[in-house]
């Protein structure tokens, strides 16, 4: 009896963890993971109407009322840990699966479902703005976003997602 009750612990606290977990793709194909697409940089190094990849986030933990994005670059300090910039997206509980539209890089005019948490760090390199492309002048900085899935001010999931190198 001790060992069914100890399995049945067991499978719940698996069950429990599991749901607190969440995934995320790329949706769109021009996004691998691997590499920036062209034209997908910062202005500084030619980039064309560059924005955020549009994301696909599912199994989001139902209590979640919006979805944090930190765009980072690995390979820069002071650009690493959100430095391209930070925002949230509103959801609306107990919504499980949301497409993430792409916003453009190098503006504060962002749409109304997204709010600026904190505009990228480095305004005089390039031009300011919530989102800043990558801008490594293709020096093969890794470039990444963290995603959370957040209840108010309390982060409920998180997972990283590779954008590829530039």
């Amino acid at each position: 009896m001790k060992n069914r009750l100890f399995i049945a612990s067991l499978v719940t606290t698996i069950v429990s963890t599991n749901t607190f977990a969440f995934d995320a793709k790329l949706a769109d194909q021009a996004w691998d993971g691997n590499k920036v697409p062209a034209g997908q940089q910062c202005q500084k190094f030619g980039g064309i109407n560059p924005s955020t990849p549009k994301l696909m986030i599912s199994e989001i933990p139902a209590n979640s009322n919006a979805i944090v994005l930190e765009y980072s670059d690995r390979d820069s300090e002071k650009m690493n840990n959100g430095g391209h910039g930070k925002m949230s997206f509103m959801i609306k509980p107990p919504l499980t699966q949301v497409e993430i539209p792409s916003i453009a890089g190098h503006t504060f005019d962002i749409p109304a479902a997204f709010k600026i948490i904190e505009a990228q760090r480095s305004p005089g390199w390039d031009k300011a703005g919530a989102y800043m492309p990558p801008c490594s002048g293709g020096k093969g900085h890794a470039y990444y976003v963290t995603i959370k899935a957040v209840k108010d001010d309390k982060v409920i999931a998180s997972t990283t997602l590779e954008m590829g190198k530039y």
